[in-house]
């Protein structure tokens, strides 16, 4: 089997032609512990008090909000408000923007 480089480049250019790239910056974070509503987030940076988090969906497919209240260097504590029974560590934690 021969690969003609002609051919190949023909092929890279039409689907780099027909990429429609897009970028998504969101700042977030994993979920390091849960207790009673209370949560330990490492990785929100760019965190700001009092704002809204988006945790995982219920199983219900309630959305599931939480409030960033302790800043630390390396965590944040947040208060899930709501049902938190589903939330448990090493899930994905997002930044909302919204205070």
């Amino acid at each position: 089997m021969q690969l003609n480089p002609a051919e190949i480049s023909e092929l890279i250019k039409s689907r780099i032609e027909g990429l429609a790239p897009s970028a998504d910056i969101r700042n977030q974070g994993t979920v390091v512990s849960v207790s009673d509503g209370i949560v330990r987030v490492h990785g929100l940076s760019d965190v700001m008090q009092g704002e809204m988090l988006e945790f995982p969906s219920a199983p219900d497919g309630s959305q599931t909000f939480g409030l960033a209240l302790n800043l630390e260097r390396d965590s944040v504590g947040a208060v899930i408000l709501g049902a938190y029974e589903h939330v448990s560590e090493g899930d994905t934690v997002k930044c909302t923007g919204r205070i």
